[in-house]
């Protein structure tokens, strides 16, 4: 089976997704390059194996958590669809079977919380890895320079954010989102202005995955 490891290493892969990261800076998105990427692909197969997924699946997982962005090499609306079809030709091209490759591409489909929705384990697994990468180093280092007040909110969430992480609590089988946010950068009530329908996103995901999503910010449950 084609690994995640194999997927990295591709030529095709490492060009579209310099293009699509190129493109992301250019229009003064927060960082979406191979560090997300790499992140995203390894919470995504902690998740699914927390939770008792077999090792051909978590494998998918992460496969999907690297190539989930790569549509913002086309456009950056609709990224997730185009993205799901440039992950299964690439996928099909390197002999991933089909139904694996299908997976993967209905995975990154359904990534994005415009139009996703979690409708499978992997998609699952990948759209809470997503949304969890919250943190300082994914602002541009052009704008750490500037006052918070003069960043925009994204910017403004994501460099306030101290720390991120997620994982799975096996004696209570939740799923936790761990963020420790600097509230002399940003209060928290601006994490929830742009996060909150992710939030609702992850908690679906999370029920489908038969388990609870929980959202911890300094140290104060709120979901």
């Amino acid at each position: 089976m084609i690994t995640v490891t194999d997927v990295k290493n591709d030529a095709e892969v490492k060009a579209i997704m310099y293009m699509a990261e190129n493109q992301i800076e250019a229009l003064g998105f927060t960082e979406h390059s191979v560090r997300h990427s790499s992140i995203v692909s390894k919470w995504a197969g902690e998740i699914l194996s927390a939770l008792g997924g077999d090792a051909h699946r978590v494998e998918l997982a992460r496969i999907a958590g690297y190539l989930h962005d790569i549509g913002n090499s086309v456009n950056r609306e609709d990224h997730a669809q185009s993205g799901a079809l440039l992950a299964y030709n690439i996928l099909t091209r390197m002999g991933l079977e089909y139904r694996d490759a299908a997976e993967v591409m209905m995975a990154i489909g359904n990534h994005d919380e415009g139009q996703g929705l979690p409708v499978s384990d992997i998609t699952s697994a990948l759209i809470i890895a997503d949304k969890a990468d919250v943190h300082k180093s994914r602002v541009r280092s052009n704008t750490t320079k500037m006052s918070t007040q003069n960043l925009n909110i994204h910017d403004r969430v994501n460099l306030a954010a101290e720390k991120s992480v997620v994982y799975v609590d096996s004696d209570t089988n939740e799923i936790v989102l761990n963020i420790v946010i600097d509230t002399e950068k940003c209060p928290v009530m601006d994490y929830f202005e742009i996060y909150f329908k992710r939030m609702q996103l992850c908690r679906r995901a999370a029920d489908f995955l038969g388990s609870r999503f929980v959202l911890i910010i300094n140290n104060v449950r709120f979901l």
